[in-house]
């Protein structure tokens, strides 16, 4: 299975797993499954560390890379679903993470409730 994971999900995998969902952990350790961190994410985590609102201590491309989540870029493609996607969310990153999962078929792991408002599918 390929899964995108939400921002939160690399932090917590990283820092606390203890707050991922036993089921999140499972498919996280699974060596079928490909877990990719999208750029989204890696944008998403610089631009907060550039405003303080997050102090970010690592790299987060380094880091990802030595966790053994791949490296997912963020194409025209992945962009264009999200001319259609209702607005029950409002966090550009989280649109943008869900667009990139509708158009390229893959599950998206995250807590936030408010991606089942969404065509996408989800780890739950």
């Amino acid at each position: 299975m390929n899964i995108i994971i939400d921002t939160h999900i690399f932090l917590w995998a990283l820092a606390d797993p203890s707050r991922l969902t036993a089921s999140h952990r499972r498919e996280l350790e699974n060596p079928v499954n490909a877990v990719y961190l999208s750029s989204v994410s890696v944008t998403e985590l610089m631009i907060k560390a550039s405003l303080g609102q997050l102090q970010l201590g690592f790299d987060p491309i380094d880091m990802a890379r030595q966790s053994g989540f791949e490296l997912l870029d963020y194409s025209a493609e992945d962009a264009a679903p999200l001319r259609a996607l209702p607005f029950h969310h409002r966090d550009p990153f989280d649109r943008m993470l869900i667009a990139q999962s509708l158009a390229r078929g893959y599950r998206l792991m995250s807590n936030d409730t408010k991606f089942e408002h969404y065509e996408c599918r989800l780890v739950k």
